[in-house]
């Protein structure tokens, strides 16, 4: 009886971990489909630590829209402040990143139609032609081992 208490307890813990993972991807993605909120955290990443009012005049942005902004990068976990200046955290490293390969994504999104125009299922076409096809419409190594995968 105490085994099963204690699977069920480790599988409300297992779901709860799973529950708060969603949660928080839902409110990074959340965050970053703000427009403004994107280039916030682009310009930040890029300048590598330029004080507020910098960023702020530089994007032409109101104080509320900064400062709002800005609170919810942080909450996200996203950017961090240290002596007046902003920085991108670990995680957010990790998720510009992320977004530098939607952009690649994006920019292709024409040749990856292609490629999905070429066949339906996987077993169509033998893995090898797969690989040859995929290597000549793409040139960016992230893209190429997603699809190979």
């Amino acid at each position: 009886m105490d085994s099963e208490k204690e699977d069920r307890v480790e599988r409300e813990k297992v779901g709860s971990v799973r529950t708060q993972n969603l949660t928080m991807m839902a409110d990074v993605i959340k965050t970053m489909s703000d427009e403004k909120s994107l280039l916030i955290f682009n310009t930040i990443y890029l300048a590598g630590g330029d004080e507020s009012e910098t960023i702020r005049d530089g994007l032409k942005l109101t104080r509320k829209q900064y400062y709002s902004r800005i609170s919810r990068l942080q909450k996200t976990g996203l950017v961090k402040r240290q002596k007046g200046r902003y920085f991108l955290t670990a995680f957010g490293k990790v998720i510009y990143d992320s977004q530098r390969l939607l952009g690649t994504a994006i920019k292709n999104y024409w040749k990856l139609r292609a490629i999905d125009s070429l066949w339906f299922d996987e077993n169509e076409v033998p893995k090898e032609e797969r690989k040859k096809i995929i290597n000549e419409l793409l040139g960016n190594q992230q893209l190429k081992d997603i699809l190979l995968k």
